[in-house]
């Protein structure tokens, strides 16, 4: 009843939800890490350590690549709940 008459997700639905998750962000790190590096960091690699602009860029890329994510992630959201369609409600 308190699921509007929706079936509730098995445990292994939400596993494989959660997994799925998990694999969703592991992406998205890989892209941001190789994105920003080829946009931040000098190819020569002059020194060891990352130089203040260097840090500076990563940041904001990180920032920017996290914030692009979580507007598109709120608006599939949206679009998904405006269709009927649910989560798993977790």
């Amino acid at each position: 009843m308190f699921g509007l008459g929706r079936p509730q997700p098995t445990s292994a639905e939400k596993i494989a939800a959660v997994e799925n998750e998990l694999k969703v962000v592991a992406e998205m790190h890989s892209r941001m890490v190789k994105i920003c590096t080829l946009k931040c960091l000098d190819k020569t690699y002059r020194e060891g350590d990352l130089s203040k602009g260097e840090s500076v860029c990563l940041d904001r890329c990180a920032s920017k690549f996290f914030e692009t994510h979580q507007k598109i992630s709120d608006q599939l959201q949206k679009e998904t709940q405006a269709r009927g369609g649910g989560g798993f409600g977790m």
